[in-house]
This record gives C-alpha cells, sequence and structure tokens, in this order.
C-alpha cells in the first residue's frame, strides 16, 4: 500500500482497537471479539501509559467502541435498519463457483475510466486477490491531486459500519461538511469534507466518500488538495471531485465484483477459537449519565457525545470560556497497573491513583490536560479515568487559561462509588 493512502478520519482516532469490535460472529464470536477488543485495548494502553500529557490524552477517545454523535443531533441514517440478519460475514456460497479474481490493472482502469478527462501520474493498485486499492495522482488542469480508494468487507450492522458511514463528532474532528445517507438500494453513504490535519497545522484539505451496502461490500474513495496525502504543499484550493461525482464513483458496480471476487477471510469460520469473556463493556450513554450528575454546581453542559462504551464527554462552561471534559470507563487493566499507576498512590481499600498535569496537545500551543486516573481493585481491572482540558474541542484553541475542572475536582469524580453501580 502506498505511503499516500489515507485512512478514514476516525481511524487517526480510534487505531485498532476498533477493527476488533467487527470481528467473526459465529458460535464462540461473541468471546472471540469480547477477548480481542480487551487485548487491543491493553496494547494500545501500554503504547500509551506513562504519555497522558500531550496528544496521547487526547487519544484516550480511541480505547474502543463506535463514536456517538453528539445528544440531540442525528446526522446519519439508522444503522440498524440497514442490517441484515445474517451472523457471519457476508461470503458466497458454498455451491457457487468463486468470482474470477479482478487484476491490479483492472482496478486501476476502472477507477481512471470513472474520473474526468485529465492526465495521470504514480499510479499504483493491488487486485482483488488481497486488499484491493487503486492510487494515482490526477490532474484536470487544475492542479495535481492525489486520489487513493480501497475496498474490503465488513460486517453488516457491526460497530464498524457505523463509523465509516455516520459524521464523525466536531469535537473531534473538524471539518466542513458531511452527509450520511441511505440510497434506495439499502446502502449507507457518506460524503466527507474535511482536512487531513485535525489542528489544520497544514492546508491540505481530506474529501472522501465511503459506501457500505447491505451485504457487507465497502467501497472508500479520498482525495486531497495537494499530490500527496502528507509533506506535499498544496496545489490547488479544493480536491478535483465534488460530492456528487465522489458519490458516482464510489457507488459504481464495478467495485462491488471487486470486493466479491476477493478470497474469504479465513479467520471467519465456524471453528474460530473461544477466548474468555471479559467483563461486558460500560455503556457509554450510562457514563455520560453519571458524569454529568457528578459536575459540580456552576458548570453549563453545552455539548456532550462518546462512544456507544467505554468513553464519554462533555463541554461545560462556568461563563469563563468552553473546557471540554472526558471520562473512560475500562475493565481489564490489571495487567498494565504498574505502568500507569508507577508514580501514583494506592488508598486504604486498595484503589490505585494518578494524577497528572500537563499539555493536553503538543501541536497546540497553551493547551492543559489535567487529568485523575484510578484503578478500583479486584479481577475486573476496572478503571476510571477523567481529564479536563482548557479547550472546548480536541485540536482547538485554547478558551480559558485553565480547565474548568480542578484536580482536586477531578480526583473526586473519578473516586466517586457512583462508578461501582456501573460495574
Amino acid at each position: 500500500m502506498p505511503e499516500n493512502q489515507h485512512q478514514d478520519p476516525f481511524e487517526e482516532r480510534l487505531t485498532a482497537a476498533l477493527h476488533d469490535t467487527g470481528g467473526d460472529f459465529q458460535a464462540d464470536g461473541t468471546a472471540l471479539v469480547a477477548g480481542g477488543r480487551t487485548r487491543g485495548r491493553r496494547a494500545l494502553t501500554r503504547r500509551r501509559a506513562g504519555m497522558l500529557g500531550g496528544v496521547a490524552g487526547v487519544a484516550l477517545v480511541g480505547v474502543g467502541g463506535a463514536m456517538l454523535l453528539p445528544q440531540g443531533k442525528s446526522n446519519g441514517p439508522d444503522i440498524s435498519a440497514a442490517a441484515t440478519t445474517a451472523t457471519s460475514r457476508p461470503s458466497a456460497s458454498a455451491t457457487a463457483p468463486a468470482p474470477d479474481p479482478v487484476s491490479a490493472d483492472t482496478v486501476l482502469s476502472e477507477l481512471k475510466a470513472l474520473l474526468p478527462e485529465g492526465e495521470f501520474s504514480q499510479e499504483d493498485a493491488r487486485g482483488s486477490a488481497d486488499s484491493p486499492y487503486a492510487y494515482l495522482v490526477y490532474d484536470d488542469g487544475k492542479g495535481a491531486a492525489a486520489i487513493s480508494m480501497g475496498m474490503d468487507r465488513v460486517e453488516p450492522g457491526s460497530a464498524r459500519v457505523r463509523e465509516l458511514t455516520q459524521c464523525p463528532d466536531k469535537t473531534f474532528t473538524p471539518y466542513d461538511d458531511c452527509s450520511a445517507t441511505r440510497l434506495p438500494d439499502g446502502s449507507l453513504l457518506r460524503l466527507f469534507k474535511g482536512y487531513e490535519y485535525p489542528d489544520k497545522r497544514a492546508e491540505t484539505k481530506h474529501w472522501s466518500a465511503d459506501l457500505v451496502t447491505a451485504k457487507g461490500h465497502h467501497v472508500s474513495l479520498g482525495e486531497w488538495n495537494a499530490p500527496a496525502q502528507k509533506g506535499a504543499p498544496v496545489s490547488r484550493a479544493e480536491p478535483p471531485l465534488s460530492a456528487e461525482q465522489l458519490k458516482e464513483v464510489v457507488t459504481a458496480g464495478v467495485w462491488r465484483r471487486v470486493v466479491d471476487a476477493m478470497p474469504e477471510d479465513p479467520k471467519s469460520g465456524k471453528d474460530a477459537p473461544t477466548a474468555e469473556v471479559p467483563p461486558a463493556a460500560v455503556s457509554g450513554k450510562d457514563a455520560n449519565e453519571t458524569l454529568v450528575g457528578l459536575l459540580p454546581e456552576g458548570l453549563d453542559v453545552v455539548r456532550k457525545g462518546g462512544q456507544e462504551d467505554e468513553f464519554t464527554y462533555v463541554v461545560v462552561d462556568d461563563g469563563q470560556g468552553e473546557s471540554l471534559v472526558q471520562v473512560n470507563v475500562q475493565y481489564g487493566m490489571n495487567d498494565v497497573a504498574d505502568q500507569l499507576y508507577a508514580d501514583g498512590e494506592t488508598l486504604p481499600d486498595g484503589t490505585r491513583v494518578a494524577v497528572r498535569q500537563g499539555n493536553g496537545d503538543d501541536r497546540v500551543a497553551g493547551v492543559l490536560m489535567w487529568t485523575a486516573d484510578t484503578l478500583r481493585p479486584g479481577e475486573d481491572g476496572f478503571r476510571v479515568v477523567i481529564s479536563a482540558f482548557n479547550n472546548g474541542a480536541a485540536h482547538a484553541e485554547p478558551t480559558r487559561e485553565a480547565p474548568a475542572l480542578t484536580v482536586e475536582q477531578l480526583r473526586k469524580i473519578a473516586l466517586s462509588p457512583e462508578w461501582e453501580k456501573l460495574r
């Protein structure tokens, strides 16, 4: 895959932990997926242990689960209505002949045929045998622009589908425009106009289209207003393809045939290994209600949202400017306790506590992040970590001198017995 190929906007934050959530739902699949999520969460935490200052703090949102839109806003379709009754990944009938493979040259030529007239360079592609994609630099006479597309399968109705087809939360992903619609054939389409860098440190724009069919075909198309995704100066004011043109390319029937020609994932079989089922994840909605109930008086909640589980946030304002407050509620964190709480304290009941104050975003000057991190005693490794910032959105400029909550207030909230009700 070329260095220039872009990830979905969410993936910069949700990373590998999210990919585990859309696993195989066979007889023992629930256990497998749950175990995979725990392993992914632990691996992610190990990488971030000791790095809660700086941009790693903002990335706490990436522990796992699908992002929910802020409360009271619904920019996307009802994903559940598009879900099929299938309990496994889409696959061809056991008696049907496998579709002929699609070559890399064919994938590339089909993409070029769907684009308006122009010049092409830096072409690269891969066929249906292994994660098909196409990449090229396109120039319609108004400036060179990188264009990349990829295809894969996703589980209908899964968290991965919601991640791909709902508009992201502007608290964490700034963008200019986004629409999420259901097409007449039941497919879900998201059209996104945003930026390569969430903090907009460069003028590179990233526009994309993601299509997920009812059978689980996923087709993704991305374009930039520069000849490379990163590291190249912008060559034009906007990417070359309009939203309607993005839709036309991504909905072309040829891409579904490419996905159909992909080999089945051997991990999707019924004989997948089992894993011990960890405790059920804490509902993001319940975590949000608990957080709001624990906030000190004098704070107005101006915005709130989060993930389906484990992560929630509110943006509060005490009259001195907005302040982002986020909470992660996790299980299975005992194996990284010594990394997370090496410089902390242990309370008489065995609860471990670590408090940190530092930079909230290394790329935005003046952003502060204050954190209270707690781990309750017990085999379930129940962790509650709360952070407050002196800005109202990730990568935004500071809106106040300090976070709206003091370190002592954060510690009090994190140690509240109210969290035990979610355990």
